[in-house]
């Protein structure tokens, strides 16, 4: 597939990228800094994900979309922003993959305590950030997107583990995940076409 990727430089979107890319995919990647873009194989597009003219030009031509995109103080609603350009850009049931919060809650949600608390934390001291994510899965629930927006806890670095746990309500007992186990859940996801239309938590075993 060619897929269109977000976040492509950051610390999960290396990963990401280099997943995609073992197993056979075309990858155009937007980049704020092309310069940070490292390897062959890579289509380089320059831009914001809130410039419609270079999200415009990233989606032409593409199968699906990643995204990678992690949180920033700089922009408050960057996840927003870019959710309304890709609804707005994007035709009815293109497939879109994107990376939320566990934080977040959504309706059918099996939370025990634990994870109850976390969340409220979250929500209470998240400042722009949790608000963003929340508002972004309302943009997509809300699309005609056959979007898929995964809720992983603390994200690690170092060397994947091979596996994961995911479910469409019900968080995993784990309270972390490494960054490389992620990438292939979404890559999984845009493959087998999993979670359409889902937010499902995903953690290590």
């Amino acid at each position: 597939m060619k897929i269109a990727v977000l976040g492509a430089t950051g610390r999960t979107g290396r990963p990401l990228v280099a997943t995609l890319l073992d197993r056979g995919h075309e990858v155009t990647a937007l980049v704020r800094d092309p310069s940070k873009v490292t390897g062959s194989g890579i289509t380089v597009v320059a831009g914001s994900s809130t410039d419609p003219d270079a999200m415009t030009a990233l989606v032409a031509g593409a199968d699906a979309v990643v995204s990678a995109l992690g949180p920033t103080s700089k922009e408050s609603d960057l996840h927003t922003q870019t959710a309304q350009i890709l609804v707005d850009l994007l035709p009815a049931g293109a497939r879109f993959v994107g990376i939320s919060g566990a934080g977040i809650d959504v309706p059918g949600d099996q939370k025990g305590g634990r994870d109850k608390f976390v969340s409220k934390l979250l929500q209470t001291f998240g400042g722009g950030v949790a608000k963003d994510k929340a508002t972004e899965y309302e943009v997509f629930a809300a699309s005609d997107l056959e979007w898929t927006l995964a809720r992983p806890p603390r994200l690690q670095d170092g060397a994947p583990t091979g596996s994961y746990y995911s479910d469409a309500h019900k968080p995993g007992r784990s309270t972390s995940l490494r960054r490389g186990d992620l990438a292939t859940f979404l890559a999984d996801c845009l493959e087998q076409h999993l979670f359409v239309r889902q937010a499902p938590f995903v953690s290590e075993r």
